[in-house]
């Protein structure tokens, strides 16, 4: 099997193969997704979170903010148990879909952790990590609020984050306040979107 052009073991596909059918179980109770948008799971979901893992295809501490349905974080989670290696710490605060989390983890035997708190809580539980993704959250400026005090603690710190059409204008409003490198990645999945993959965020002086 290829994502994006990339082939995964026969076990990863597996675990992506029940990744899918125990989200088209839960997303009957639960809205984990813009219902428009289920028909189309292994593209517009699947194959689009892992382009993510793709820009940073190698072991890693991970911090995926708003989990929500598992996207990028179960399969960034998925890929990284191909290796053998790394961790993702999910971050949702809903219970109901911080439970499909933690079901998800364990039955497709993910390397992660699901942490059912607020976002500006958990830097207080989560001490470190070196990539932190998130995926229609909020806007730029926002997730690097986010995103400060794993930053304050390591300067090497990399954010990979999915943006719309709008990413130019998000971006402007960010520099405002904040100084980082960007590189823009062309989203293979979603003609308009992007991944904007942000270094060395700091604060304005």
């Amino acid at each position: 099997m290829e994502l994006n052009g990339v082939r995964v073991s026969r076990e990863t596909q597996g675990r992506l193969q029940h990744f899918a059918e125990l989200f088209q179980k839960w997303a009957k109770t639960i809205n984990l997704v813009a219902p428009s948008t289920i028909n189309d799971l292994w593209q517009r979901h699947i194959a689009d979170s892992a382009q993510i893992f793709q820009l940073h295809p190698k072991p890693a501490r991970w911090v995926d903010l708003g989990s929500g349905g598992g996207f990028p974080g179960i399969i960034t989670a998925i890929l990284l148990a191909e290796q053998a290696d790394g961790h993702v710490d999910l971050v949702e605060s809903n219970q109901k879909k911080a439970a499909f989390l933690r079901v998800c983890l364990r039955e497709c035997e993910a390397l992660g952790a699901v942490h059912a708190i607020r976002i500006e809580e958990a830097p207080k539980v989560i001490r470190h990590c070196e990539v932190i993704s998130a995926r229609a959250l909020a806007e730029l400026d926002v997730l690097l609020d986010y995103a400060a005090p794993w930053a304050e603690r390591n300067e090497n710190i990399r954010l990979l984050l999915h943006k719309g059409r709008d990413y130019e204008r998000e971006v402007e409003k960010a520099r405002g306040r904040w100084e980082f490198d960007l590189v823009k990645h062309n989203s293979v999945v979603e003609r308009d979107s992007v991944i904007l993959e942000l270094n060395r965020p700091r604060h304005r002086i």
